[in-house]
């Protein structure tokens, strides 16, 4: 089974787009769509009802609006809990449609060569940015580098969404710290990938173009409170 795992907050005006670049990716595979809501106030879940009811998925949330790493970690939960497989994996993607989905493929086909965790990099030779800001992009790079360096960590680029897990990398890291992910904001993807590599996760990056032009609306990330929440990871995680 392959588990695509998608955190959702306010994305009604994405979700028709959405649906149409992955209702019929990987027609070979047996795909669950595991949908994690963030509180959304809009029509989003009503959204996902109607255009994904005919295929296999779950809409999980309690309503209440707490961050991404909580959505994430609420789904990993749920898949851990519900797989019965050890090759089972796990695709997690943007429901913005910033992710390039056709990619997915050769991300699954490399993480069954071996490799535990597959990421999507901007930073990698033949990535980058289809229409971003200059400050973001100086920002994000600024970003990566420094904690790159603070960390000790060899990859590339540490924020994307768009990551393809072998399970059994969940479940070590379910059995060796208290959850899964335990940061709530955007932080959540360095977290994770920092506990990936602590778990000995065989990790490549492959070339991707983010395209912010296919965004309906704005990011959801706050460029000064992730900053913050950055930097109060490091002060907490940092030897």
């Amino acid at each position: 089974m392959i588990y695509l795992l998608i955190p959702i907050y306010n994305e009604a005006r994405n979700i028709p787009n959405l649906f149409s670049e992955i209702e019929n990716i990987l027609p070979n595979e047996e795909l669950f769509f595991v949908f994690s809501d963030d509180g959304s106030i809009d029509n989003s879940k009503d959204l996902l009802v109607k255009y994904f009811n005919k295929k296999q998925y779950i809409i999980l949330g309690d309503g209440k609006n707490k961050g991404p790493g909580n959505a994430f970690n609420v789904g990993f939960e749920w898949i851990l809990n519900h797989s019965i497989n050890a090759d089972d994996i796990i695709a997690t993607l943007e429901a913005d449609c910033t992710s390039d989905i056709t990619l997915l493929q050769k991300m699954i086909a490399i993480n069954r060569l071996g490799y535990s965790l597959v990421l999507a990099s901007v930073y990698a030779q033949g990535g980058g940015f289809d229409k971003t800001s200059f400050f973001r992009k100086l920002l994000s790079s600024f970003a990566n580098l420094f904690f790159r360096f603070v960390f000790d960590i060899k990859v590339l680029t540490l924020s994307s969404f768009y990551r393809v897990y072998s399970i059994s990398v969940l479940i070590s890291i379910k059995e060796n710290n208290k959850q899964i992910i335990s940061e709530n904001g955007f932080i959540c993807m360095l977290e994770i990938l920092i506990k990936s590599i602590n778990q000995n996760a065989t990790i490549i990056e492959v070339p991707m173009i983010l395209h912010s032009s296919k965004r309906s609306g704005k990011s959801k990330m706050k460029i000064f409170k992730t900053s913050i929440e950055y930097l109060k990871f490091m002060m907490k995680n940092k030897k």
